[in-house]
């Protein structure tokens, strides 16, 4: 018998993939430092502090079937997204996260050495689906301001099968203009448009204008704005046809009874979420003229509910590891142009109290160890 060697069962884009790198478990990182779990405080993954909305606790906590499947076609949640952004229900597709329909997406339009155009530094998802896939990537990196090189950008849009912009971005805070996006769909490719952070900007939805024909899908999310990131519900707004292959291919039952219920009783609690949503606002405002006044912690404007912030006593790395020690998490990314960056979510008050007591702890550490003043 032939020996059996499970490397080379794979894919050819999957034998040499290192996967995904997500953020760590709060419980894993107390018990290494020996912090309790209850003094963590988790500004590490963008989660919305105050959780589910009153009326999604009230319908998480009742009865909705939790041993039946749930539907396959999705037809109150889609029905009632539809009713909410004035789209037809029948461009909407919802999933497990918008992680779900990005691979959707992928597995509708884009086959392997096709070309996938993303501006880095971006979501991680949109490189780790293209490897998966064994697209080709191409990436035009953002300009020192962070934002989208235009000209670049769109001359490479035009041998590609898939542009996938974040706006607001992650982890830049920023978003794109509606100009720039416009004159991408004119290059021919399908855009995907990840409004995850929308709720928290200025910006109008690009969704009504998917939902008109347009080549291009826009992605949403509960995670943020509807604190449902435990449950996995995203959802995605494109052109009929689109959306109709995309329910044809994704897995009919990853929306759960739990995560539908949820978001349909969040739709219901629009207003209790968008004050929410202007809390947050006002705290990330407080927390960023905090930092400010650290001297040494320079926020990145910011149209989310997180900072990205340029470090400029050490690197992001060790402010990272040192805050860890103390308790407070944040997120770094080991890529080369943010490696002198920490991202920093929006929490309570009590959050940014202890973050900023930390950083003050983390500077003196710093100086002692450089031999400089605090």
């Amino acid at each position: 018998m032939a020996r059996f060697d499970p490397v080379k069962m794979l894919r050819p884009a999957l034998q040499s993939y290192d996967g995904y790198t997500p953020i760590e478990a709060p419980e894993e990182i107390a018990a290494r430092h020996g912090v309790p779990v209850d003094r963590i405080v988790k500004l590490d993954a963008n989660e919305n502090p105050y959780g589910p909305s009153p009326k999604a606790r009230a319908a998480l906590a009742g009865e909705y079937g939790a041993h039946r499947y749930p539907d396959p076609d999705q037809r109150r949640l889609r029905e009632a997204l539809g009713a909410w952004l004035g789209v037809p229900a029948q461009c909407v597709v919802a999933g497990a996260g918008s992680d779900e329909l990005i691979e959707t997406l992928f597995r509708c339009c884009v086959d392997a050495s096709e070309r996938v155009l993303i501006s880095s530094p971006t979501f991680g998802m949109y490189a780790f689906d293209a490897e998966q896939h064994g697209a080709q990537l191409v990436d035009v990196p953002r300009t020192e301001g962070w934002e989208l090189d235009r000209g670049p950008l769109l001359e490479a849009a035009r041998s590609a099968k898939a542009v996938f912009l974040a706006s607001p971005n992650n982890p830049t805070a920023n978003p794109a203009s509606r100009e720039l996006i416009e004159e991408l769909l004119e290059r021919g490719a399908l855009v995907v448009v990840d409004e995850a952070y929308i709720e928290f900007s200025q910006e109008d939805s690009l969704a009504p204008l998917a939902a008109s024909g347009a080549p291009l899908a826009v992605l949403r999310t509960f995670s943020k704005w509807g604190g449902l990131a435990g449950l996995r519900v995203g959802y995605g707004v494109m052109p009929e046809a689109l959306a109709g292959a995309a329910m044809n291919v994704r897995q009919p039952y990853s929306l759960g009874v739990a995560a539908e219920v949820a978001a349909l009783a969040s739709l219901d609690d629009v207003a209790v979420l968008d004050e929410r949503a202007c809390t947050v606002l006002g705290e990330r405002e407080r927390m960023e003229q905090a930092l400010r006044g650290t001297e040494w912690i320079e926020p990145a404007p910011s149209d989310t509910n997180f900072l990205l912030c340029r470090v400029l006593k050490s690197d992001g790395a060790t402010v990272r590891d040192a805050l860890q020690r103390r308790g407070v998490l944040v997120r770094y990314f080991d890529q080369a142009s943010l490696r002198q960056y920490i991202r920093i979510s929006t929490g309570t008050a009590e959050d940014t109290d202890r973050l900023i007591g930390a950083l003050d702890e983390v500077a003196a550490e710093l100086a002692g160890e450089l031999g400089v003043d605090a």
